[in-house]
């Protein structure tokens, strides 16, 4: 049964997770020549200035509310500026990575601590190292979906021809309609769950 320290938990990690999400692509944009993120003063872990009305606090409220099976939310966009890359096509490829590659450091990290930790240790504890590994799970597969503005369709974007990315790049703008549509019809739902339930048995449970 899930309890209000469970929720308070799960929101504190979500919440620490997508901030580390976004900064990570800030970093990796200034790695590569660009400092936009950097000047706007938000390659920093405080959760304010990354706050996203919607994606940080509505959406992860409604998800605890319907008592959804998994829990999601982004944070606020780092500002990219790919023309101030060395490579603007690759840069924005890896910037994309970057993020759900900061959430697979998080599951990782989260994985070995568990299997660290004495059979003595409070139970607290291995929720909280639980509950990171599920939470970032579902961030990376989520955030890896090819659907434009996830991360994932900023690598495959790289990889298309010019008149065909540009096209795919196009449906940014209706992209959080495609999302909420894939949501609803659950098609999302059969492709992250199954991953989910792999991934968590292999790395925690197994």
């Amino acid at each position: 049964m899930t309890t209000w320290l469970d929720i308070l938990f799960q929101v504190l990690i979500l919440f620490f997770s997508v901030v580390l999400h976004e900064v990570a692509h800030g970093y990796a944009a200034l790695t590569l020549g660009d400092p936009t993120a950097r000047d706007a003063g938000r390659l920093t872990l405080n959760p304010i200035k990354h706050m996203d009305p919607w994606g940080t606090v509505v959406l992860p409220l409604f998800l605890i509310l319907i008592r959804s099976p998994f829990l999601v939310g982004w944070a606020k966009p780092v500002p990219v500026n790919p023309y101030l890359m060395r490579d603007p096509k690759r840069g924005m490829m890896l910037v994309g990575a970057a993020g759900p590659l900061a959430n697979i450091s998080l599951i990782l990290l989260s994985a070995i601590a568990l299997r660290a930790l004495p059979f003595s240790a409070p139970p607290l504890l291995f929720d909280l190292f639980k509950f990171c590994c599920a939470i970032n799970i579902i961030l990376a597969l989520f955030n890896l979906v090819p659907v434009p503005p996830l991360d994932g369709s900023k690598v495959v974007a790289g990889l298309l021809p010019p008149k065909l990315r540009d096209a795919y790049v196009g449906l940014e703008r209706y992209g959080i309609f495609l999302i909420i549509g894939l949501l609803y019809l659950g098609l999302l739902d059969q492709v992250i769950i199954p991953l989910y339930r792999v991934i968590f048995y292999l790395l925690v449970q197994a």
